[in-house]
């Protein structure tokens, strides 16, 4: 079974269990693995890693076959362990930016707020799958796409800082991306020196 599909099955089957629970049981799960900054503040960083793999509530279906989708042609183009790690490192990155623009300025309710969940590694993934598309003018038409769709939450009222934190994690994916592109660039140009 690909990674992709065995991660997003496990996050809906954990949120299927924590439906289970008592409303303060779900609570206290939910606020252990979040990336909050309270949490990161008193150094709870293994929240970084937990919050990944923890939603309030099940995934819709059609948010879940796209989670599926771009997990498993990223691990098809690239492979599960650079998908796995593009996932956490976009994940922890744009959490971790996230937090520093919060720390001194969110009040009490955004500094508690509960921020668990995979929508941060899935916009690093596809940001950085950007480097599978045809380079030139498809390659930067889709790149500026993605941007200005992610932006646009940020447009309106009641914008929240995950909405920011999912515009940085496709950005975190599309700096990889171009990292990807970079280096591809060179070792063509080593290859064609020898």
């Amino acid at each position: 079974m690909p990674l992709g599909a065995a991660y997003a099955g496990g996050v809906q089957l954990g949120a299927h269990a924590l439906e289970r629970l008592d409303p303060a049981q779900r609570e206290r799960v939910l606020r252990g693995c979040s990336t909050n900054v309270d949490n990161l503040d008193t150094g709870h960083w293994e929240t970084l890693l937990s919050s990944a793999f923890v939603v309030e509530e099940p995934m819709p279906l059609p948010y879940a076959l796209l989670l599926v989708a771009v997990l498993g042609y990223a691990e098809y183009a690239y492979g599960a362990w650079w998908t796995a790690a593009v996932f956490l490192f976009g994940h922890a990155a744009a959490t971790l930016l996230v937090y520093g623009a919060l720390r001194r300025t969110a009040d009490r309710e955004t500094r508690r707020a509960l921020d668990v969940g995979t929508s941060y590694g899935f916009n690093a993934v596809l940001g950085a799958l950007t480097s599978a598309l045809p380079r030139g003018a498809v390659r930067n038409a889709a790149r500026a796409g993605l941007l200005a769709v992610a932006a646009q939450p940020l447009l309106r009222r009641g914008r929240t800082f995950t909405d920011a934190g999912h515009l940085v994690a496709l950005g975190v994916g599309m700096g990889l991306s171009v990292a990807v592109d970079c280096l591809s660039r060179s070792n063509h140009r080593k290859i064609a020196h020898n």
